[in-house]
């Protein structure tokens, strides 16, 4: 049976009863498949020494566990920092709770998402949060996707949270410039202004030359900006050959990319 589980966690489902007790079994089918324990025996979800070792396996058994524990501060906090969208099937008051919330997103940012709303405008957890993990910024209140500090910290953690960004901070060229050394094709969010900037069009190639595509028609004629991209991606030239093919054939700057385009 533990070789059974551990290539299919759901095969506990045909163990013999007294084998869903087994917690070495039970741990191997957790492993594979969170949701597998779901078939072990009511006992081992209500143990808590196996479900702090289960979450540590698979964050998702927490749906699992009883109730009692999912009041449990360091079995949620193991299962957060496993998957921290687990944080949905703790209980109500934990989500609440600023200490913990705190201490959950710095295990695992995207555990905002699961937060009471309250402590979503929150500075010092939305910060923790975005800086494990940028994109968390999705989830922060509107009001924090205005201030400065956290964007850019979003951002350098993960330039593709730009797009999370109050509109007032895409014309911020310190933010996007971030963004862009993590994720060139961030350009595509950043305000119009900016993609008519010949220096943050360069490091947004430079970093993709596929970001290409967001920069502004007259950029797309610029000959530095062209080879950067061409240099870091050959088929971004098809970004820009509608404005300038007889720059690209004169030099033959990604012919091979022209000829199939």
């Amino acid at each position: 049976m533990l070789q059974a589980v551990k290539q299919n966690g759901a095969a506990l489902f045909f163990a013999d009863e007294s084998l869903k007790k087994d917690r070495d079994i039970v741990l191997q089918a957790v492993k594979q498949d969170g949701t597998a324990l779901r078939y072990a025996d009511e006992s081992l979800k209500k143990d808590r020494d196996f479900m702090l070792q289960a979450v540590k396996q698979n964050g998702a058994a927490l749906f699992f566990a009883d109730e009692s524990l999912k009041k449990d501060r360091g079995i949620v906090l193991q299962a957060v920092k496993q998957d921290g969208t687990s944080l949905k099937y703790a209980d109500e008051s934990l989500k609440k709770d600023r200490d913990f919330m705190l201490q959950a997103v710095k295990q695992n940012g995207a555990a905002l998402l699961f937060a009471d709303e309250s402590l979503k405008k929150d500075r010092d957890i939305v910060l923790q949060a975005v800086q494990q993990n940028g994109a968390a910024l999705k989830y922060a209140d509107e009001s924090l996707k205005k201030d400065h500090d956290i964007v850019l910290q979003a951002v350098k953690q993960d330039g593709a949270a730009f797009k999370y960004a109050d509109e007032s901070l895409k014309k911020d060229r310190d933010i996007v410039l971030q963004a862009l050394q993590q994720n060139g094709a961030t350009l595509k969010y950043a305000d119009e202004s900016l993609k008519k900037d010949h220096d943050i069009v360069l490091q947004a190639v430079k970093q993709d030359g596929a970001a290409l595509e967001y920069a502004d028609e007259s950029l797309k004629k610029d000959r530095d900006i062209v080879l950067q991209a061409v240099k870091q991606d050959g088929t971004a030239l098809r970004s820009g050959l509608h404005v300038w093919p007889t720059f690209a054939t004169r030099k033959g700057v990604g012919r091979n990319t022209y000829k199939h385009g």
